[in-house]
């Protein structure tokens, strides 16, 4: 991770007159040093596998048949139009590993983010692989693959956790960085559980952006959305101390989970806590916390931290949470100081969504975690992180 600001690619000193570049000006220059081959490769294989175009068309990088970023309207919907990988035995040939995980039977009242995946896959085809601040193309500087869904089971919830566990452990256990997209928050379990069977006697810190807690032990009898953090935190692997919850409020948090966040001494800021410190004091404190004799930290992003205005497309939206750009300038903060294993976005239900803005946004966040971590120098990974215990051992407390 960056620690010397001057060793930050968006840090520039101030020039011969004493001026200091603004954001607009670093951007322009830092273009310029972006590679295109990853571009050429894309467009030289469209060449060759979607055929040359008619002798009509003028520019003659474009294929009779769309294969890759372009047209945004057509082609296959994996994220970022990534290729897709069939066999997930080579996921690890890969620094980054899309998945989707389409379940929503832990919903305890409006379902529909079963539909998760495909409304983010959907929208993610308006973003082009560069971003124009941070100066980053993903296209040119990591390796992105999109593995498919994970195949629950409709109905069954623990079934479906096993699923979700057993594919999380195979993906983060061959060194490539994965990326989940829900589903319901009841899959932070599952995907906490499958990152513990590879961490050995290592420990893991969970950094979690949501307006509501999620700690119950269960909910109408059953682990289901408002439960993952009181059973992550079972597991030796995953301190409850290490648990931050970050824009935590409103009329939708169950005193019985904030009994066992008193009881389990969890860290919890409201977007009060955090617009009255600052964004930059709030992320000091979720890094001090999550990383307190943790190994690596896990990010689980529930769309609804932010404020329903800007993303209706959920199941429980509640207003009064994070504006768009306070929860990225956030999470950037955290991802560029803190060694990330994997990301979650989940909680995102297209059929209550308006022009897919809230598959938007969940596109935004995952699409800058991306970039924050190349920023960082964590990705693409020189080698497997240390982390990473080789043999999968299974969690100690078991559910009954």
């Amino acid at each position: 991770m960056t620690e010397n600001p001057s060793e930050n690619p968006l840090f520039q000193s101030p020039d011969q007159n004493g001026q200091v570049p603004n954001q607009a000006q670093r951007a322009l220059e830092m273009e310029s040093r972006l590679p295109l081959t990853g571009w050429q490769q894309e467009v030289s294989k469209g060449l060759e596998y979607g055929l040359e175009a008619a002798d009509s068309i003028r520019d003659r990088t474009i294929p009779t048949f769309s294969r890759g970023e372009l047209p945004h309207y057509a082609g296959i919907n994996t994220f970022l139009k990534a290729p897709y990988l069939e066999d997930v035995r080579k996921v690890g040939e890969y620094d980054v590993a899309i998945v989707g995980v389409p379940h929503d039977s832990g919903t305890t009242y409006r379902p529909g983010t079963r539909f998760g995946p495909q409304g983010i896959r959907r929208i993610s085809a308006l973003y082009s692989t560069y971003n124009f601040e941070l100066g980053i193309d993903l296209r040119e500087q990591i390796t992105l693959c999109d593995v498919g869904d994970i195949f629950t089971i409709p109905a069954n919830i623990e079934k479906s956790f096993d699923q979700i566990s057993k594919g999380v452990a195979h993906i983060f256990n061959s060194g490539a960085f994965p990326i989940v997209l829900g589903g319901d928050h009841s899959i932070g379990f599952p995907t906490v559980r499958g990152i513990c069977r590879h961490l050995g006697d290592k420990k893991v810190g969970i950094i979690h952006f949501d307006r509501h807690v999620d700690t119950q032990e269960t909910d109408l009898d059953e682990r289901m959305h408002t439960c993952p953090w009181f059973h992550a935190t079972n597991m030796k692997n995953a301190p409850a101390k290490n648990l931050v919850q970050l824009g935590i409020g409103g009329w939708q948090v169950p005193r019985q989970g904030v009994k066992v966040c008193r009881e389990r001494a969890i860290n919890i800021l409201t977007v009060t806590d955090i617009t009255e410190m600052g964004l930059d004091a709030a992320a000091e404190f979720a890094i001090e916390r999550a990383t307190d004799g943790t190994d690596c930290v896990w990010i689980s992003f529930d769309i609804d931290c932010i404020d329903a205005g800007f993303v209706p497309g959920t199941g429980w939206p509640e207003p009064g949470g994070l504006l768009p750009r306070e929860a990225l300038h956030l999470l950037g903060k955290i991802l560029q100081r803190t060694p990330i294993c994997g990301l979650e976005v989940v909680e995102v239900s297209p059929p209550y969504d308006i022009s897919d803005i809230t598959s938007l946004m969940a596109t935004r966040v995952i699409c800058d975690t991306m970039a924050h971590l190349v920023l960082s120098g964590q990705l693409p990974r020189k080698q497997k992180p240390a982390y990473i215990h080789p043999e999968s051992q299974p969690e100690l407390v078991a559910w009954t």
